[in-house]
């Protein structure tokens, strides 16, 4: 048994995300979705490839993939 926490792939700052859709409109495996305003949240973790793509299209810089593919 492990002790440590696995983190989560995708950090998602909500105080700058403001809603824009293209993180989970471009989301290839769809581990993204939207909350109940919109905003962009990790719906399915064990989906997301930490491809990068939310990140490098977030035009708030409001996303952070955790190791991943370099771009």
């Amino acid at each position: 048994m492990s002790s440590a926490v696995e983190q989560a792939p995708v950090q998602i700052n909500l105080a700058w995300c403001k809603a824009c859709g293209i993180c989970y409109a471009l989301c290839p495996t769809k581990a993204l979705g939207a909350d109940e305003l919109g905003k962009a949240t990790l719906v399915q973790p064990k989906k997301c490839t930490k491809c990068k793509i939310c990140e490098n299209h977030c035009p708030d810089f409001a996303i952070s993939v955790a190791g991943g593919k370099r771009t």
